[in-house]
């Protein structure tokens, strides 16, 4: 017997009702308003991370510049470090060693040397012919006055105690890097009227001590006590460049860091995060080639805008070349960074070569497991451990490297390379250790009497 009972309220409208409420239509324009909201989603989310990703790439060569500029001023041993090499350059010693032999030599008063011994021979009554030979040795003095004092002025430049003295001075009159970017400070480095100056009195006062031992008091007296300075670079621009040194300044801290969380959430919010970060490693590395373009530019602007009276080419090209070169290196770092990113990226992805190239590295890390195994290598539960959860293993390896280099202080190319090494022959040794488990062994199952 059957009982009928009428239909209660939490029975109607069921799911099975509701399901045969939409009738073959609607349930197409159903399936097509969610595929299209869909679709919206996607858009709005593809839109969204390319603007994160224009911004990221418009500020990273500015972070990077911002950086070397905050490093420069607010850094004492990297700002050391920076213009210590500027005392061993041989162009720059050169430059330094003429530049002052050309003042001692102009000071000395050679004629006023020879007139005053051929009038003292001529009174004496010495024949006409030996006072003409006095009269014509002015040359032949002045020659031996450049020679000595450029002797003696090469042998203080390219000393070792000048160099540390140089490192030394540096050392202690640190606020010369905040005159130089920002014109504000003193220190062995100055700007004025336009002009980048380097400071010689130190060498100024090492020449005149020896020209003194040396028994030439007056050649040493000849040096000026004022105008000490080398005028490196010379620019009615340079005012510009201070006030864009002082805003890079103000921006280097946060900046960078402000570049990154943006690189970040553009691959974050993509539709596809693994072509987002190819996308992301491809723009940073094309600005950085673009930067060092541009460093490339500046150096030729530069290097024209010096005259060769105030400073020869290759002293004004090794002093730009030394105080750029740490920016250059990081530059090239990140350009050798974002390389690397791009192409795990695609190995990562489903293009016939990265499945090519993931195949033969596969293949070869397992003949090398199962040789390791026949050799009486067993790593057991350990290598199985590992394959169960070989996505986890290699993604901590992998970001075990990435934050070497996000801590490392100042890396370089070689630092890169160094961490790429260590990375990836770990990630073969543990492929090689998974494949050297052998098969597990089999359960055993005890059966009830």
């Amino acid at each position: 017997m059957t009982l009928n009972t009428p239909a209660g309220p939490h029975d109607a409208g069921g799911p099975a009702d509701r399901s045969r409420a939409f009738s073959t239509g609607e349930r197409a324009e159903y399936e097509l308003l969610r595929r299209q909201a869909s679709v919206r989603h996607r858009r709005a989310r593809a839109a969204g991370s390319s603007v994160l990703l224009l911004l990221a790439l418009l500020f990273a060569p500015v972070a990077v510049v911002a950086t070397w500029v905050q490093d420069t001023v607010t850094d004492t041993d990297r700002y050391v470090a920076t213009v210590a090499p500027l005392a061993s350059e041989p162009a720059v010693q050169d430059a330094l060693t003429d530049r002052l032999t050309d003042r001692v030599v102009a000071q000395v008063d050679v004629k006023a040397v020879t007139d005053s011994l051929a009038d003292t021979l001529r009174e004496a009554g010495v024949p006409p012919r030996i006072v003409d030979g006095a009269e014509s040795l002015e040359a032949p003095l002045r020659d031996a006055v450049r020679s000595t004092t450029d002797r003696t002025v090469s042998a203080v430049v390219t000393s070792d105690v000048f160099r540390q003295a140089w490192e030394g001075a540096n050392q202690r009159s640190h606020a010369a890097v905040v005159h130089m970017l920002t014109g504000e400070g003193r220190g062995a480095l100055s700007t004025g009227e336009g002009a980048v100056q380097l400071d010689v009195g130190e060498v100024a006062d090492q020449v005149q001590a020896r020209l003194a031992d040396a028994g030439f008091d007056k050649a040493a007296a000849a040096i000026p006590d004022s105008d000490r300075t080398l005028t490196l670079f010379e620019s009615e621009q340079l005012g510009k460049a201070q006030d864009v040194m002082r805003l890079l300044d103000v921006v280097g801290v946060w900046l960078p860091v402000l570049t990154v969380v943006l690189a970040a959430l553009a691959v974050w919010t993509a539709p596809a995060h693994r072509v987002m970060l190819m996308a992301t490693a491809i723009g940073v590395g094309t600005t950085m080639t673009l930067l060092l373009v541009a460093l490339a530019v500046i150096r030729r602007a530069y290097l024209d805008s010096v005259s060769p009276a105030a400073l020869p080419p290759d002293a004004a090209a090794a002093v730009y070349d030394t105080f750029v070169r740490f920016l250059q290196d990081s530059t090239r770092t990140l350009l050798v960074v974002s390389v690397i990113t791009a192409l795990a990226a695609y190995l990562y992805g489903p293009g016939h070569a990265a499945r090519a190239a993931r195949g033969g590295a596969a293949r070869a890390m397992a003949a090398a497991g199962r040789a390791l195994h026949r050799s009486g290598v067993d790593t057991g539960s350990t290598g199985r451990l590992l394959a169960k959860h070989w996505t986890w293993a290699t993604g901590t390896v992998i970001a075990a490297g990435a934050l070497t280099l996000l801590l490392w202080n100042h890396p370089t190319v070689a630092a890169v390379a160094l961490v790429l090494g260590i990375t990836s022959a770990t990630l073969m040794i543990l492929a090689v250790l998974t494949a050297a488990a052998g098969p597990a062994p089999p359960s055993t199952h005890r059966t009830a009497p």
